[in-house]
């Protein structure tokens, strides 16, 4: 028994060392990617997108091109115009080899629609380039192992459709800012208007993200409860703007965004224009 308790202690302790040792190389060897997906609002009702493969590229010649896995599989069907008011679309959250991601690729079916207001039916969006390729987005992001990275993939809707002259087709052309929540801040607040003496919410209301020079930088849509969420702001100093036929125009004071952080610049009170 005295020959047996050392051996067996020491049985353990190599044991747990093997173990630390193998959790950390995954550790080292790998980082955990998110991408979640939003949308700057459009003038339309549905924009229908289909998403078949999402791939990234560590800068590696012989390995090229790699494909994320969703959980959900491919592929990915997702109206563009409900990702507003901090409603996003994770579009994969995985492990992949620590190193330089270079960048990712997003590739389209050719099954993408468009609906406009006044007009019956779904309108098919042509989608040339990102059928071929894929759309690529730079990130040139060092990927440390260990850590977790969620990039911020701003759909630009307004931006990313374009009508080919007067043939009545639609091409789909996608504009997409990407940042990385690591190195980015948020906005959140809730638009209300005073009716009967009752705060009441406003739907639908563009709320927009300025520099202080004036440079337009992200807009987005109030929800159902009037709250608005901007996500992957740089940090610095930007002001809120709302323009709207029915209310008198509003603009804030300068508003500090700082990195990790959800400024809450609490309710914003439009008055109806007399």
């Amino acid at each position: 028994m005295k020959i047996l308790k050392p051996l067996m202690f020491i049985c353990i302790m190599i044991s747990v060392a093997l173990f630390q040792s193998c959790n950390n190389d995954k550790d080292d060897s790998s980082a955990r990617v998110q991408l979640r997906l939003v949308d700057a609002p459009g003038d339309y009702l549905e924009v229908n997108v289909e998403i078949i493969d999402i791939q990234y590229n560590l800068g590696d010649e012989e390995e090229g091109w790699m494909s994320f896995s969703p959980e959900s599989g491919y592929p990915i069907n997702v109206d563009l115009t409900q990702l507003i008011a901090g409603n996003s679309l994770l579009l994969t959250d995985e492990l992949i080899p620590a190193g330089m991601l270079k960048q990712i690729r997003l590739v389209l079916s050719d099954n993408n629609t468009l609906k406009i207001e006044g007009e019956e039916g779904l309108i098919p969006l042509n989608t040339p380039s990102a059928q071929q390729s894929g759309l690529k987005l730079n990130l040139d992001e060092e990927l440390e192992g260990g850590f977790t990275y969620t990039f911020i993939l701003d759909w630009v809707v307004q931006e990313s459709i374009v009508k080919a002259g007067n043939s009545g087709n639609y091409n789909l052309k996608p504009v997409i800012k990407v940042n990385a929540e690591v190195y980015s801040g948020s906005i959140s607040g809730v638009v209300e208007e005073t009716i009967d003496n009752a705060q009441v919410a406003i739907e639908n209301i563009t709320v927009e993200v300025y520099t202080l020079d004036n440079t337009l930088v992200t807009d987005t849509l109030t929800d159902e409860n009037g709250n608005f969420l901007f996500q992957g702001l740089e940090a610095g100093s930007y002001k809120l703007k709302i323009t709207n036929d029915d209310y008198q125009a509003y603009e804030s004071e300068e508003v500090q965004v700082s990195v990790g952080e959800i400024l809450d610049v609490g309710t914003i009170q439009l008055v109806l224009v007399e």
